[in-house]
């Protein structure tokens, strides 16, 4: 198992779900964030699976994964989220929805999500070129920017890769020291200036504990 699969169980080793249970159909970037959430609120009749993260590098399989965790859970769950902004699917996770019943979170991306629809918007306008970090982007920044990209084999990669961009903005979830420090190294290994924010958990936290109400771009709930 990868570090960016579900920490959960699956299929036959997962206890039978009990009757009015939420699933929440997850990236695996999300699953620390969303499992918290839960713990905090006491969210008992939430089960959460989650997709592989590395799942972003390919977003036109995204809807179909989806799809797939659906039709397997749909019959044992009362109600399925999808913890996916469109994440560059061009719409086709939506149309997956439309079919299936399931509902996602608001958003382009998760970047959008936690920071808010409205805020995020502002940071766009605000400085065009920024390469966007998370506690999670943070946390595996060597396995999931700089190996898939080739940086350490091919260092004159990165002003090929990162010349246009203007900084790098840490959107942190968490107070953590040691992703900070993580973050600064990533923006110090792409040779761009750091910046950061505390978001929070943004429009997540509102998604999983009043389901359908996650559309406050303002909300900043943690």
């Amino acid at each position: 198992m990868s570090a960016f699969d579900t920490p959960l169980p699956h299929g036959e080793d997962r206890a039978p779900a009990r009757a009015k249970s939420v699933l929440v159909i997850a990236c695996g970037a999300l699953a620390r964030e969303i499992l918290a959430i839960c713990a905090a609120n006491q969210l008992d009749h939430v089960e959460l699976t989650c997709l592989p993260a590395q799942l972003h590098n390919t977003p036109d399989k995204i809807p179909e994964a989806v799809k797939a965790t659906i039709e397997e859970n749909r019959d044992r769950y009362s109600e399925i989220l999808v913890a996916y902004a469109d994440c560059g699917t061009g719409g086709l996770l939506d149309r997956v929805l439309e079919d299936t019943g399931a509902r996602r979170i608001d958003g382009a991306h998760c970047y959008a999500f936690f920071a808010g629809l409205e805020a995020f918007d502002r940071l766009e306008q605000d400085q065009l070129g920024t390469f966007y970090l998370t506690d999670f982007l943070a946390r595996h920044f060597q396995t999931m920017v700089v190996e898939p990209l080739g940086l350490d084999w091919n260092p004159e990669l990165r002003d090929l890769y990162f010349g246009n961009y203007s900084r790098v903005l840490y959107m942190a979830q968490t107070d953590d020291p040691s992703l900070e420090n993580a973050a600064r190294f990533a923006a110090k290994r792409l040779g761009l200036p750091f910046e950061m924010t505390r978001t929070g958990y943004g429009l997540l936290g509102d998604f999983l504990n009043a389901p359908g109400n996650a559309s406050d771009p303002g909300s900043q709930r943690s």
